[in-house]
């Protein structure tokens, strides 16, 4: 039996919400089935046990002690003073993709500096 796939779709596109639901009840009633959502890869305790390797480090506020947090961040990035001065005002990230350790040794400078730090 050959059937037209667009004229389906179209056909579908035309029935309301309330008919949709009636065709999904009478399909299930026919064919025995449910509409239940498969369980990828990633769902389920699997999912929650993976730890995240790769973290953004984010400055958030340089703080009231400026100076010490642009030493950091020069320290850190290798930027030049007048970028590292721009950094410590807008904040944003500072480091993308580096390792927990890394990150969490990078946040403790800049904390200790003064500044506000999140890890993403």
């Amino acid at each position: 039996m050959a059937y037209d796939k667009q004229a389906l779709i179209d056909q579908l596109g035309q029935l309301t919400i309330m008919e949709l639901a009636d065709l999904i009840d009478g399909l299930k009633e026919t064919w025995g089935v449910t509409a239940a959502v498969a369980a990828g890869p990633a769902a389920g305790p699997a999912a929650a046990a993976e730890e995240k390797t790769e973290f953004d480090v984010i400055l958030v506020d340089a703080g009231a002690s400026k100076i010490n947090v642009i030493k950091e961040i020069r320290a850190i990035t290798g930027l030049g003073l007048k970028e590292a001065k721009d950094m410590s005002e807008k904040g944003g990230a500072l480091k993308e993709g580096v390792s927990k350790d890394e990150a969490e040794k990078i946040k403790a400078q800049l904390e200790a500096a003064g500044a506000r730090v999140d890890l993403k």
